[in-house]
């Protein structure tokens, strides 16, 4: 049985190949879902890449996780620096979540520095493009093997 892996995109990464390609590349967000889709395809998982602009739209996409996916995968885009609804919301549904941002929040505004959403993840990877994304496919596909084990 394939894991079933949410991949939740926030706010603005819709924007992706226009929004700022100095910080974000020239790569648009179509690209992006495809780049998950068949990662996940070709590694044996089933990926739903979903976008909102919206925090309440992004919550119930983590609530429908609850019973019908292995794993999460969430860029919180902006939400990430200051939604506890989201932070709650990862914590509620009990599942495994990986955080990703394709830019280093590390290395940029001070503000980003901070995210209050990764403490309901397992991890967070940052900084290292849409890469990012399949390093947590990977590790999330791990993880739900060794939970079956």
């Amino acid at each position: 049985m394939a894991e079933k892996i949410m991949v939740i995109n926030g706010p603005n990464l819709n924007m992706l190949g226009i929004r700022e390609p100095g910080v974000y590349g020239n790569q648009s967000y179509t690209d992006l879902e495809a780049y998950i889709e068949r990662y996940a395809e070709e590694h044996g998982m089933e990926a739903t890449v979903l976008q909102s602009n919206s925090e309440g739209e992004i919550i119930d996409f983590i609530h429908h996780t609850l019973g019908n996916f292995d794993g999460i995968v969430i860029n919180p885009g902006a939400y990430t620096h200051y939604s506890y609804a989201i932070h709650d919301a990862l914590s509620s549904v009990n599942i495994p979540a990986v955080e990703v941002h394709i830019s280093n929040i590390h290395k940029r505004e001070e503000f980003r520095h901070k995210s209050v959403t990764a403490p309901a993840c397992i991890g967070q990877i940052c900084g290292l493009g849409f890469r990012g994304y399949t390093l947590a496919l990977d590790y999330l596909k791990d993880t739900v093997k060794s939970n079956e084990d």
